[in-house]
């Protein structure tokens, strides 16, 4: 994989990124925990190889690591809500949220993660109709 420069920010954008690394893997995750996290069906998780500097806002970042989870925080802006990166500690990796990015990352998700924790009404097999907005 090829070095990328990916730039992202929370909802408000109070808080900005940099991403400096190489993609490795990208997931839509059905753990019940993105879904918790994000308030919807799974979470699009990229995972790169590098560092992550903060831009701006980060004085506003929080953390929550759940006490049982081995590997899961969820990493916000105390401001919105909005979920941005995080760095795992010691592993060189850094996970981030997809929708917080400010372009395409140039890679996409490659498999859908714990299906067998996938809402039942969440990105099932059926065909939905597609809107360029709110239908009226």
């Amino acid at each position: 994989m090829e070095t990328k420069t990916l730039a992202g920010s929370c909802l408000c954008g109070s808080v900005r990124y940099t991403v400096r690394g190489e993609p490795q893997r990208a997931f839509h995750c059905h753990c019940s925990r993105c879904r918790k996290a994000t308030g919807t069906g799974h979470a699009s998780n990229l995972f790169v190889a590098g560092t992550l500097t903060w831009d701006a806002g980060e004085a506003l970042v929080r953390q929550f690591k759940v006490p049982e989870a081995q590997r899961f925080t969820n990493t916000f802006c105390s401001e919105c809500g909005g979920r941005v990166p995080r760095s795992a500690a010691g592993s060189g990796m850094v996970m981030i949220p997809m929708g917080s990015l400010d372009d395409d990352p140039g890679i996409e998700p490659q498999a859908r993660i714990f299906q067998s924790s996938r809402a039942a009404w969440s990105c099932s097999d059926q065909a939905l109709p597609g809107f360029d907005a709110m239908p009226g």
